[in-house]
């Protein structure tokens, strides 16, 4: 028995050594586990792998929770030092994998990260619950918002308590026991339904691929686009044949050229259908289900609706200060539409069509009326908006406005061959952050254009964290010899987005719960619409 028994120890401390050893091993090897060794602290994406996320994540939960615990249990009395400063900086092992991981599922997905996301997302909501939920560290918060007049605080404390306080409030602090597992539910049924939208939306998005054969399907289409969809095809292994996709690139300049008018509603009414096609990516029982929840999430919280959650923080407030200012959209835009309607369907009749304008049709005949009336003709604006040289002005009006600029580097790693980086500085040469340009469409990325930050700007004592900004975007890829010549309407998106990441790499702020584009939502357009503007002014 004694033998036994000294084996088994003997075993077990063997297994224990190779258990520690391992996971010495593993946290040695996980780069989320160590400072980024890389210029200017960038995520070292060539040695990023899937396996490292699901570790990183537990782990910087697990620090996340024991730092928020020393929070709450402070037995000094609640100061804004020890309790919403000491909140705004922990976490960092959480956020770091959390910056990454989240940009790359939306701008370079893949079928195991989609499964990856789907089990860390219940794990994240329930840890954020246990933190807006903890009523030892909403004691301390409430303290003190109730005592803020006497604090002293500057405008950004106030805004940082503020914004505090109201997390908890929002996130159903001052709810009864029995309500507080109810909404914990919620919340994990609507992170579990939104994940599986998305995978839907661009499973769906993906599936759709039209390929042409013959010069009856091609008729109307400009050299650019056939080009494109010749190589499109190729890529899918029909080289000979045309392919046609719901991409933004691919499919609108499709609906604006092609004479087929058939193939026309196929595009059109695909890219509407997508999640109602009564298949596996459906998404009607989702979004019900979705829209169910948050009703009830709302009134939980003491909101009539999920409208009046949302709108609280945000410039609008209430719904109906929204519906006041889309009925005076509404009641300004309908005769011009109107209008234009007649005139399409004017030059429908004219050529001798017998039909009625439809959704389809819109693109292509406006168009067609574009060039009898201005004889303006979009194809032929984009040599003038090559991708190199409208990036190019975009710097140069930065450059004038603000006295940066942008220098490339080829250094520093990236998620694809496709993304270029930038280093933003001051007219003196100091650094100011990091800047990805995705641009091109894939099926692992999402639809449409926006900005992101893998490292928000803050402040750490005296020392400065800089930003890390992507601008990720679907415009038209380059084919063969020919570069990736944008519309206009590319041009002003393009600039759209930019604002948005000057605006993140331009933050000055203390706090990284504030840095940003962390405004209302509403706001945050500001920056972007203002930037926009620019695209079409010669100065």
């Amino acid at each position: 028995m004694r033998t036994i028994i000294a084996l088994s120890l003997l075993l077990a401390g063997i297994l224990t050594a190779c258990t520690t050893g391992e996971k010495k091993m593993k946290t040695e090897e996980n780069p989320f586990f160590h400072a980024y060794s890389t210029p200017f602290e960038t995520p070292p994406f060539d040695r990023i792998r899937n396996e490292h996320y699901i570790p990183a994540f537990k782990e910087g939960m697990l620090q996340h929770i024991r730092e928020i615990d020393a929070i709450a249990g402070n037995t000094e009395s609640p100061t804004f030092e020890n309790t919403i400063v000491a909140m705004d900086r922990c976490g960092d092992l959480l956020v770091r994998v959390s910056d990454v991981f989240y940009n790359l599922t939306s701008a370079n997905t893949s079928e195991e990260l989609q499964q990856i996301a789907r089990e860390v997302s219940p794990l994240r909501t329930a840890h954020f619950d246990n933190i807006y939920l903890n009523p030892d560290l909403f004691q301390r918060v409430k303290t003190l918002w109730e005592m803020r007049s006497g604090l002293g605080l500057s405008q950004e404390e106030s805004m940082l308590l503020e914004k505090t306080y109201k997390r908890f409030a929002r996130g159903g602090a001052n709810l009864p026991p029995e309500q507080k597992e109810e909404l914990r539910e919620i919340n994990k049924e609507l992170s579990m339904l939104s994940l599986q939208f998305g995978d839907n939306l661009l499973a769906e998005t993906n599936a759709f691929k039209l390929f042409i054969e013959d010069s009856e399907g091609l008729a109307g289409l400009p050299r650019f686009l056939r080009d494109a969809a010749a190589e499109a095809a190729k890529a899918e292994g029909q080289e000979g044949k045309w392919l046609v996709t719901l991409h933004y690139p691919s499919r609108v300049p499709f609906l604006q050229y092609s004479e087929n008018r058939e193939l026309r509603e196929k595009v059109l009414m695909a890219y509407a259908n997508r999640g109602n096609n009564d298949n596996e990516h459906d998404n009607k029982a989702i979004a019900s289900k979705m829209a169910s929840l948050r009703v009830k999430k709302a009134n939980l919280l003491g909101y009539a609706t999920h409208a009046d959650f949302i709108l609280e923080e945000n410039m609008a407030k209430n719904p109906e200060t929204v519906y006041n200012f889309l009925d005076k959209v509404w009641t300004a835009a309908l005769p011009v539409a109107k209008k234009e309607v007649a005139e399409l369907q004017a030059m429908i009749d004219a050529e001798g069509d017998n039909f009625k304008l439809e959704p389809w049709d819109w693109w292509y005949y406006a168009e067609k009326v574009r060039k009898q009336k201005y004889d303006l003709d979009e194809e032929a604006l984009k040599p003038y908006f090559s991708l190199e040289n409208v990036r190019q002005g975009m710097f140069d009006v930065a450059t004038k406005l603000w006295g940066i600029y942008f220098e490339e580097r080829n250094d520093i790693s990236t998620y694809h061959p496709e993304v270029r980086t930038y280093e933003v500085k001051e007219a003196d040469g100091s650094h100011i952050g990091i800047f990805y340009m995705d641009m091109f469409p894939r099926a692992s990325k999402d639809g449409g254009a926006w900005m992101n930050s893998y490292r928000d700007q803050y402040l750490v004592g005296d020392s400065l964290v800089t930003p890390v900004i992507t601008n990720v975007c679907n415009f038209t890829k380059p084919t063969g010899d020919s570069p990736s010549l944008l519309t206009f309407e590319e041009v002003s998106t393009m600039f759209h987005e930019f604002g948005h990441a000057l605006h993140g790499l331009l933050s000055d702020c203390t706090y990284r719960r504030l840095s940003g584009t962390s405004v209302s939502r509403d706001f945050v357009e500001l920056p972007s619409q203002i930037m926009e503007n620019w695209a079409a002014e010669p100065e």
